[in-house]
């Protein structure tokens, strides 16, 4: 017809006449289009697209950060590159083209690979101790607030980065009652139920940096199932600049920190932090590299207001992390992070 109208027929079952005609928009057609294309010859670009989002997701190692550490930047918020689906989805079907939709079965494979598991249910794990990990950030106006939402968590470690001067004291007033053993270097520090010993700076510090510029520290910590190392950090930040992904402090901190873990003479170790990083980051390798990691899941605790990456982290050695979720907000940027810890008999 040549107003672009079609007319679907529909034939009744053992019926060789037509039974009822449906009017149907000639664009959603899934025939051959104006130019005699079927539907299976469009939409060749957006199946293109669709097998660069499977190829991001599933080599995104292979994405060099030779320049603007590109590569990193992606590995920042990976999960999010599943957002590209829906949308390529939608074009699909504008397009009427076969060949995209089959083409969107392959990214949709893999991030449910990669991250559908985070959506099954689980057990709760079996775990002897809770660690809680926490950026109060040095803006932070309530203290007290903050530690209440930390110690109704009940762990027995609680590290803390970014405390100021001024803001200490109220933390330690607030902590001490659950509290009894505690240190800080610097920015950071740590609070336990149980004695510590041994704490001693840990220099992460980047070259060219301020000599004051102090955010590691290393304990041993004397628990029921024998002594333990606890290390806290707090890494560089990184920047988005306009010539990439701003991350070489951050990176060099990762590489004196992973050094210090493998010095490690006690066993068992327990890694807490901002690392300003993900756990797909190379620019994380240093450690996760040397440490056992938590199950992928989608406790994202920065920013607060809307989070979308986890660059505050649990890791530990020759343990294992269970049941890793955030907590309700404080007055951070940071939301808090919880995890059980089951140790090695």
């Amino acid at each position: 017809m040549t107003d672009g109208r079609h007319w679907l027929t529909r034939w009744a079952k053992g019926s060789m006449g037509p039974t009822s005609q449906t009017w149907v928009p000639g664009w959603w057609r899934w025939d051959k289009d104006a130019k005699g294309r079927s539907s299976w010859a469009r939409g060749r670009v957006l199946a293109s697209f669709a097998v660069l989002v499977s190829g991001l997701l599933a080599f995104h190692a292979a994405v060099p950060n030779t320049i603007g550490h590109l590569g990193s930047l992606l590995e920042a918020f990976l999960p999010w590159l599943g957002l590209a689906v829906p949308m390529l989805l939608l074009l699909a079907l504008l397009r009427r083209s076969t060949t995209a939709l089959v083409a969107l079965l392959l990214p949709i494979a893999v991030w449910a690979q990669l991250f559908g598991g985070s959506f099954l249910p689980g057990a709760r794990g079996a775990h002897d101790m809770t660690v809680l990990q926490h950026n109060v950030s040095d803006e932070n106006t309530d203290p007290a607030g903050t530690a209440k939402v930390l110690t109704d968590a009940g762990p027995e470690l609680i590290a803390l980065e970014e405390l100021t001067p001024s803001a200490l004291p109220r933390y330690e007033t607030a902590l001490a009652p659950g509290y009894a053993y505690h240190a800080v270097q610097g920015t950071v520090g740590l609070w336990s139920k149980y004695p510590l010993t041994d704490v001693r700076l840990l220099d992460i510090k980047p070259k060219g940096f301020e000599a004051s510029w102090s955010r590691g520290l290393r304990s041993s910590v004397r628990t029921p199932w024998g002594e333990i190392a606890v290390y806290v950090a707090h890494l560089p930040s990184v920047r988005v600049r306009l010539n990439g992904f701003d991350s070489g402090h951050r990176d060099e901190s990762a590489e004196l920190l992973g050094a210090a873990l493998s010095a490690e003479k006690l066993h068992t170790v327990i890694l807490l932090g901002d690392f300003n990083g993900t756990l797909d980051d190379r620019g994380l390798a240093p450690l996760t590299s040397r440490m056992n990691l938590p199950a992928r899941n989608f406790a994202f605790s920065w920013p607060a207001a809307f989070p979308v990456s986890r660059i505050d982290q649990i890791m530990t050695r020759s343990a294992t992390v269970t049941d890793l979720r955030t907590l309700p907000a404080t007055g951070s940027d940071h939301l808090p992070i919880t995890a059980g810890v089951k140790l090695s008999s």
